[in-house]
């Protein structure tokens, strides 16, 4: 029988949990209506990573601690979910759409033979149907996904599409397992281990960003924005055309193929506002935009509005703040 709960897995990177955790936390008890709230914390022995999720108040954590859970590979988390998923049977499992979380989800989907709707914008319930807003058709329109036939219904979510909001004065029920079988993967042989170079801190998390399109592309107006985000403290995002350049990767993306992001200060430089990069900018607070054409869509987005050359409004600004 499915149980009343929707269950949210708490990522975890560099021994602290994802930000997009907190924030499915926050929305999942806005739409629970009688629905539990139950987060999956998978750790090796010797973290207390409960006592950051307990703030946000949900319903339960569940927690698995065992030290095969030290760089655990994706196959084995999906594995264990799969485990309590029979033991529990939930209602919903939810996840950041992130690169760990798609990985996860898209295993755990196979294992379990039931949908799953990727890179969500919102999510709400119609009584126990889970109702998944996603764009589609080339991101021109917004589409309702629902899977009333197999369960746990199952979804990823976009990072900074929802705020997290602390409730710390609620009890939450800490229930650890014991009992779940950890299979090793024979298929997998890890021969070396070599970590990721990262530019820092996500764009996702930054305050400030400067955003880059094709209208500010060129090798001297990039060197002025470099110079510019020097001084702002801002981190520099683009739209997916200059993720060729050298010296940006998908890291630096902002939109629906790459990351929504949540600035208290966004400036555009050069960029047209297509869909699928307005998609990523929506919970910006303080939007600047510079276009030469003055029908731009950007400028339907953006409190600031420039009409002129992205260069020379870079120039002027390193003027101002000199």
């Amino acid at each position: 029988m499915i149980q009343k709960e929707i269950w949210i897995y708490a990522e975890i990177h560099a021994g602290t949990i994802h930000p997009v955790t907190y924030q499915l936390i926050t929305k999942a008890k806005q739409i629970a209506g009688d629905k539990k709230v139950v987060v999956l914390l998978f750790t090796p022995k010797g973290y207390t990573l409960e006592t950051l999720l307990q703030v946000y108040g949900p319903d339960e954590i569940i927690i698995v601690k065992n030290d095969h859970l030290k760089d655990a590979p994706d196959s084995l988390i999906a594995d264990l979910i799969a485990q309590l998923n029979h033991q529990r049977k939930p209602n919903s499992i939810l996840f950041g759409a992130t690169v760990i979380g798609r990985s996860i989800s898209a295993r755990l989907q196979a294992k379990l033979l039931t949908g799953l709707t990727a890179d969500c914008l919102d999510l709400s319930f119609e009584e126990d149907l889970l109702i998944q807003t996603k764009p589609s058709y080339g991101d021109n329109i917004m589409c309702e996904i629902v899977c009333p036939n197999h369960f746990p219904q199952m979804a990823t979510v976009r990072p900074n599409i929802f705020v997290a909001e602390k409730e710390e004065s609620k009890t939450v029920l800490l229930t650890e397992i014991k009992n779940l079988v950890f299979k090793a993967n024979k298929k997998i042989v890890v021969h070396a281990e070599k970590p990721l170079l990262s530019k820092g801190d996500s764009i996702a998390n930054a305050s400030r960003v400067l955003a880059i399109g094709r209208g500010a592309s060129d090798k001297k107006t990039l060197v002025l924005i470099d110079e510019l985000a020097h001084k702002l403290g801002a981190k520099i995002g683009v739209t997916r055309p200059l993720t060729d350049l050298p010296q940006f990767s998908v890291e630096d993306q902002i939109g629906q193929s790459g990351n929504s992001i949540a600035p208290k200060l966004l400036i555009n430089l050069g960029l047209h506002g297509a869909v699928q990069f307005t998609a990523g900018i929506e919970k910006a607070e303080l939007v600047i935009s510079v276009n030469k054409n003055e029908k731009a869509p950007i400028f339907d987005y953006s409190d600031y509005q420039f009409v002129g050359d992205a260069q020379a409004f870079v120039e002027a600004m390193l003027k101002v703040i000199q």
